[in-house]
């Protein structure tokens, strides 16, 4: 490991134990609706008329331009639908294959450290990469988790496996993280993903790791909980929308 390496652990960061959370998976929802949901969710929780959320979904073929995307970073303005987003961060993809998580949590009531929650998220990631025995890292000055191996010709690379970008409002987060599990990762090549030309983009399925999403589903509940520190109970879901299940915390 070298000097630029920075494991994300439950460590660097210290919360307050959230009362409760609900966690929800669902089938591919459209980004505008998921958004205003998004919002809508977090007024309530603003208000306390709603419990903190983790809402695991996938979207259709599409590109996000965070506040800080540049123009020239859109490669093929044509070829998906392109959505300004207020989450911080440049452009990224997302479509099928790759498990996007939203996380909707009341900050204040944990401290209030935007960067410490941002170390949680890469620490939630890199926790559910090592159930797959896919070691992340995180680097100065490189948004996202990345993983060193080598390619067919067994020369050494680095690439993103999976992107973040959150925004803040009134003390409650929205938007959260992107795991790229299978997607098809030529769709990356209509954008400079965040801003980074250095370095390419990789998935769980890339590397080996063959694993289906409800397995993947699986890890980032185990790593959300040992990260955030809340206890999940789960519900069966009776048909193709999400359910809530509510989370008890520790």
């Amino acid at each position: 490991m070298d000097d630029t390496t920075q494991p994300a652990s439950a460590n660097r960061a210290t919360f307050v134990d959230a009362p409760r959370v609900a966690w929800m998976v669902g089938d591919a929802a459209d980004y505008a609706r998921a958004v205003a949901f998004m919002e809508c969710r977090a007024a309530d929780i603003v208000c306390g008329k709603a419990a903190e959320l983790v809402w695991l979904t996938q979207h259709e073929p599409l590109y996000t331009a965070g506040t800080s995307a540049k123009s020239e970073d859109l490669i093929a303005p044509d070829r998906f639908p392109v959505h300004q987003t207020g989450r911080g961060g440049q452009y990224t993809y997302h479509g099928p294959g790759q498990r996007v998580g939203y996380v909707m949590l009341d900050l204040k009531a944990r401290g209030g450290d935007v960067r410490a929650y941002v170390h949680q998220l890469e620490a939630w990631l890199i926790a559910t990469l090592a159930q797959f025995e896919v070691t992340g890292v995180v680097r100065e000055g490189r948004v996202g988790v990345w993983v060193e191996h080598r390619d067919g010709a067994g020369v050494l690379r680095e690439d993103k496996i999976a992107a973040l970008g959150v925004r803040v409002s009134r003390g409650v987060s929205t938007h959260g993280i992107a795991l790229n599990v299978s997607p098809d990762l030529t769709h990356f090549s209509g954008i400079v993903p965040c801003g980074i030309s250095q370095y390419g983009v990789t998935s769980l399925h890339a590397l080996g790791q063959t694993v289906s999403m409800a397995e993947v589903d699986a890890a980032l509940r185990v790593a959300f909980e040992a990260v955030f520190k809340v206890g999940t109970s789960s519900t069966p879901m009776s048909d193709g929308s999400p359910r809530e299940d509510q989370s008890q915390g520790l």
